[in-house]
């Protein structure tokens, strides 16, 4: 889907307080972003949850995930392919509705995870101190390899994932890019489901070892 002009009225709410947590658990909020929320994001979201599912059992209640697209499709369903790839990772795409970026999601976010360099930048225009939290998610995951996690803090799941954010951000200068397009997730949009599964798989693997970094559990085999 190509990014469309300016004037799309990404807004929010005055006042606005983030949503509780269920049993009023401190949270860390993981914020995936692309173009309409219709098929990078959301299999970006499923998958973030079932990884967490899988690591933490429970306590996955205290990492909320969710997505929103720059020029989202409020209240569309999952595209029928991005939904397709999701079950055949196991992962649920049910209840899925699109949702347009707003100021809320950005604000609320510890961790925002983009599939393209110009969805982060336009996370970043946003304001909020919003440039030390946001990367491509291709980049979030390039970072995470190169930081010794043995370093991170032992208390809470929270504490950790926080002090992994800060630690990517401090290496984000010295760790370039092999290609300008290496931390480009490809739009899927109105492809085939081949391609939505070669894009699938690539959020996959990128998935993968970040959702072990941030929560300092490795990934099990599934039966």
């Amino acid at each position: 889907m190509t990014t469309p002009p300016d004037g799309r009225g990404i807004r929010g709410h005055p006042g606005h307080v983030p949503a509780a947590v269920p049993g009023g658990a401190d949270a860390f909020r993981i914020l995936h972003v692309c173009t309409g929320n219709v098929c990078r994001s959301p299999i970006a979201e499923r998958l973030t949850r079932l990884g967490l599912v899988r690591r933490l059992g429970d306590g996955a209640a205290g990492m909320i995930v969710e997505s929103a697209g720059t020029w989202g499709h409020e209240g569309a369903p999952m595209e029928a392919h991005a939904a397709a790839v999701l079950a055949e990772y196991g992962a649920d795409a049910s209840g899925f509705t699109g949702r347009e970026l707003l100021d809320d999601h950005v604000i609320d976010a510890d961790l925002v995870l983009t599939a393209t360099r110009d969805h982060r930048s336009q996370v970043i225009s946003m304001g909020h101190a919003a440039g030390l939290r946001t990367f491509t998610l291709k980049e979030f995951t390039r970072l995470v390899r190169a930081i010794d996690t043995t370093t991170l803090p032992e208390g809470s799941v929270t504490e950790r994932a926080r002090a992994l954010v800060r630690a990517a951000a401090a290496l984000r200068g010295w760790l370039l890019a092999p290609s300008p397009d290496a931390d480009e997730v490809r739009d899927p949009y109105g492809a085939p489901l081949s391609y939505f599964r070669s894009v699938g798989a690539e959020i996959h693997d990128a998935l993968e070892p970040t959702v072990t970094a941030l929560t300092g559990v490795g990934a099990t085999v599934q039966s």
